[in-house]
Protein backbone atom coordinates (compact mmCIF):
# COMPACT_ATOMS: atom_id res chain seq x y z
CA UNK A 1 0.00 0.00 0.00
CA UNK A 2 1.22 3.20 -1.19
CA UNK A 3 1.17 6.33 1.14
CA UNK A 4 0.34 9.89 -0.46
CA UNK A 5 3.16 11.77 -1.10
CA UNK A 6 1.80 15.21 0.78
CA UNK A 7 1.45 12.76 3.49
CA UNK A 8 4.88 11.77 3.51
CA UNK A 9 6.38 15.19 2.88
CA UNK A 10 4.41 16.81 5.38
CA UNK A 11 4.15 13.79 8.14
CA UNK A 12 1.20 13.58 10.19
CA UNK A 13 0.89 17.63 10.04
CA UNK A 14 -0.61 18.68 6.66
CA UNK A 15 0.22 22.24 7.92
CA UNK A 16 3.41 23.75 5.90
CA UNK A 17 4.30 26.09 8.94
CA UNK A 18 4.86 25.17 12.30
CA UNK A 19 1.93 25.10 14.50
CA UNK A 20 1.80 26.56 18.26
CA UNK A 21 0.67 24.32 20.84
CA UNK A 22 0.14 24.50 24.56
CA UNK A 23 0.60 28.21 26.23
CA UNK A 24 1.36 29.67 22.57
CA UNK A 25 -1.44 28.07 20.91
CA UNK A 26 -4.02 29.76 23.75
CA UNK A 27 -2.39 33.13 23.03
CA UNK A 28 -4.58 36.65 21.94
CA UNK A 29 -3.47 38.57 19.93
CA UNK A 30 -2.31 41.12 22.33
CA UNK A 31 0.41 39.06 23.44
CA UNK A 32 -0.94 37.48 26.59
CA UNK A 33 -0.86 33.87 27.16
CA UNK A 34 -3.88 33.35 28.72
CA UNK A 35 -7.44 34.44 28.08
CA UNK A 36 -9.40 36.47 30.28
CA UNK A 37 -12.99 36.45 31.05
CA UNK A 38 -15.12 39.68 30.20
CA UNK A 39 -15.97 41.84 33.18
CA UNK A 40 -18.91 41.31 34.69
CA UNK A 41 -21.64 43.66 34.19
CA UNK A 42 -22.30 46.66 36.93
CA UNK A 43 -26.01 45.46 37.49
CA UNK A 44 -27.67 42.98 35.62
CA UNK A 45 -31.35 43.27 36.68
CA UNK A 46 -31.79 39.68 35.09
CA UNK A 47 -30.27 37.72 38.12
CA UNK A 48 -33.47 38.53 40.21
CA UNK A 49 -35.20 36.47 37.88
CA UNK A 50 -32.77 33.63 38.43
CA UNK A 51 -33.19 31.10 41.37
CA UNK A 52 -29.42 29.98 40.86
CA UNK A 53 -28.95 33.59 42.03
CA UNK A 54 -31.21 33.10 45.16
CA UNK A 55 -29.59 29.83 45.91
CA UNK A 56 -26.40 31.38 45.40
CA UNK A 57 -27.49 33.60 48.37
CA UNK A 58 -28.31 31.14 50.55
CA UNK A 59 -25.56 29.07 50.54
CA UNK A 60 -23.25 32.23 51.82
CA UNK A 61 -25.62 32.33 54.69
CA UNK A 62 -25.74 28.93 55.51
CA UNK A 63 -22.04 28.55 54.84
CA UNK A 64 -21.31 31.84 57.51
CA UNK A 65 -23.56 30.68 60.02
CA UNK A 66 -21.75 27.36 60.05
CA UNK A 67 -18.42 29.14 60.38
CA UNK A 68 -19.54 31.57 63.02
CA UNK A 69 -21.38 28.79 64.73
CA UNK A 70 -18.45 26.25 65.11
CA UNK A 71 -15.88 29.04 65.39
CA UNK A 72 -17.40 31.09 68.13
CA UNK A 73 -18.69 28.02 70.01
CA UNK A 74 -14.90 26.74 69.87
CA UNK A 75 -13.54 30.19 71.18
CA UNK A 76 -16.28 30.11 73.92
CA UNK A 77 -15.39 26.32 75.36
CA UNK A 78 -12.07 27.40 75.45
CA UNK A 79 -12.76 29.91 77.88
CA UNK A 80 -14.94 28.04 79.57
CA UNK A 81 -12.00 25.69 80.37
CA UNK A 82 -9.98 25.89 83.74
CA UNK A 83 -7.31 25.40 82.13
CA UNK A 84 -5.84 25.07 78.53
CA UNK A 85 -5.13 21.17 78.66
CA UNK A 86 -8.46 20.75 79.55
CA UNK A 87 -9.80 22.33 76.36
CA UNK A 88 -8.74 21.89 72.34
CA UNK A 89 -6.42 25.34 73.10
CA UNK A 90 -5.35 28.17 70.65
CA UNK A 91 -3.99 25.51 68.30
CA UNK A 92 -7.85 23.95 68.24
CA UNK A 93 -9.04 27.31 67.69
CA UNK A 94 -6.72 27.63 64.71
CA UNK A 95 -8.08 24.29 63.16
CA UNK A 96 -11.69 25.20 63.94
CA UNK A 97 -11.00 28.37 61.71
CA UNK A 98 -8.95 26.69 59.18
CA UNK A 99 -11.08 23.23 58.51
CA UNK A 100 -14.55 25.20 58.54
CA UNK A 101 -13.33 27.39 55.74
CA UNK A 102 -11.39 24.53 54.38
CA UNK A 103 -14.95 22.61 53.97
CA UNK A 104 -17.64 25.22 53.66
CA UNK A 105 -15.83 26.67 50.73
CA UNK A 106 -15.88 23.14 48.97
CA UNK A 107 -18.95 22.72 49.41
CA UNK A 108 -20.54 26.50 48.39
CA UNK A 109 -17.61 26.93 45.68
CA UNK A 110 -19.76 25.71 42.86
CA UNK A 111 -23.01 27.63 44.03
CA UNK A 112 -21.60 30.51 45.13
CA UNK A 113 -18.14 31.23 44.65
CA UNK A 114 -17.37 30.04 48.03
CA UNK A 115 -16.80 33.88 49.66
CA UNK A 116 -17.82 33.39 53.05
CA UNK A 117 -16.68 36.97 54.23
CA UNK A 118 -17.42 40.17 52.45
CA UNK A 119 -13.99 41.09 52.12
CA UNK A 120 -13.54 38.69 49.36
CA UNK A 121 -16.98 39.54 47.89
CA UNK A 122 -15.99 43.50 47.51
CA UNK A 123 -12.55 42.49 46.16
CA UNK A 124 -14.50 40.29 43.61
CA UNK A 125 -16.66 43.05 42.61
CA UNK A 126 -13.80 45.68 42.54
CA UNK A 127 -11.60 43.17 39.92
CA UNK A 128 -15.29 43.43 37.86
CA UNK A 129 -15.79 39.43 39.07
CA UNK A 130 -19.42 39.58 39.84
CA UNK A 131 -22.18 42.19 39.81
CA UNK A 132 -23.00 44.83 42.02
CA UNK A 133 -26.60 43.15 42.19
CA UNK A 134 -24.69 39.94 43.21
CA UNK A 135 -21.95 41.40 45.82
CA UNK A 136 -24.43 43.11 47.84
CA UNK A 137 -26.83 40.44 48.09
CA UNK A 138 -24.03 38.28 48.77
CA UNK A 139 -22.93 40.69 51.74
CA UNK A 140 -26.30 40.74 53.07
CA UNK A 141 -26.57 37.47 53.06
CA UNK A 142 -23.10 36.76 54.71
CA UNK A 143 -24.18 39.59 57.35
CA UNK A 144 -27.54 37.82 58.17
CA UNK A 145 -25.42 34.37 58.56
CA UNK A 146 -23.01 35.68 60.92
CA UNK A 147 -25.71 37.12 62.93
CA UNK A 148 -27.28 34.30 63.20
CA UNK A 149 -24.49 32.12 63.85
CA UNK A 150 -23.74 34.36 66.59
CA UNK A 151 -26.85 34.36 68.37
CA UNK A 152 -27.16 30.94 68.49
CA UNK A 153 -24.25 30.32 70.00
CA UNK A 154 -25.00 33.12 72.68
CA UNK A 155 -28.39 30.95 72.91
CA UNK A 156 -26.30 28.04 73.87
CA UNK A 157 -23.27 29.92 76.13
CA UNK A 158 -25.22 32.88 78.22
CA UNK A 159 -25.33 31.15 81.13
CA UNK A 160 -24.14 33.41 84.01
CA UNK A 161 -23.79 36.26 81.34
CA UNK A 162 -20.98 33.88 80.24
CA UNK A 163 -20.86 35.20 76.33
CA UNK A 164 -21.72 38.95 76.84
CA UNK A 165 -18.56 38.96 80.20
CA UNK A 166 -15.70 37.22 77.55
CA UNK A 167 -16.97 39.83 74.73
CA UNK A 168 -19.12 37.22 72.31
CA UNK A 169 -15.97 35.44 71.28
CA UNK A 170 -14.78 38.78 69.61
CA UNK A 171 -11.01 38.61 68.60
CA UNK A 172 -8.95 41.56 70.85
CA UNK A 173 -5.62 42.99 70.80
CA UNK A 174 -3.62 40.75 72.69
CA UNK A 175 -1.70 42.33 76.09
CA UNK A 176 1.70 43.88 75.03
CA UNK A 177 0.42 45.25 71.50
CA UNK A 178 -0.98 48.27 70.14
CA UNK A 179 -4.23 49.13 68.16
CA UNK A 180 -1.76 49.85 65.35
CA UNK A 181 -0.54 47.11 65.40
CA UNK A 182 -3.32 44.76 65.54
CA UNK A 183 -5.15 46.76 62.27
CA UNK A 184 -1.96 46.06 60.78
CA UNK A 185 -2.39 42.64 61.57
CA UNK A 186 -5.95 42.59 60.10
CA UNK A 187 -5.40 44.36 57.07
CA UNK A 188 -2.19 42.07 56.21
CA UNK A 189 -4.53 38.99 56.48
CA UNK A 190 -7.20 40.33 54.48
CA UNK A 191 -4.77 40.66 51.82
CA UNK A 192 -3.40 37.37 52.52
CA UNK A 193 -6.96 36.16 52.39
CA UNK A 194 -8.19 37.59 49.54
CA UNK A 195 -4.89 37.22 47.51
CA UNK A 196 -5.60 33.44 47.90
CA UNK A 197 -8.87 33.83 46.52
CA UNK A 198 -8.02 35.21 43.46
CA UNK A 199 -5.15 33.20 42.89
CA UNK A 200 -7.52 30.13 42.78
CA UNK A 201 -9.93 31.94 40.86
Amino acid sequence: MEAKEEDVSLGANKYPERQPIGIAAQSQDDGKDYKEPPPAPLFEPGELTSWSFYRAGIAEFIATFLFLYITVLTVMGVLKGPTKCQTVGIQGIAWAFGGMIFALVYCTAGISGGHINPAVTFGLFLARKLSLTRAVFYIIMQTLGAIAGAAVVKAFENKNHFFELNGGGANSVAHGYTKGSGLGAEIMGTFVLVYTVFSAT
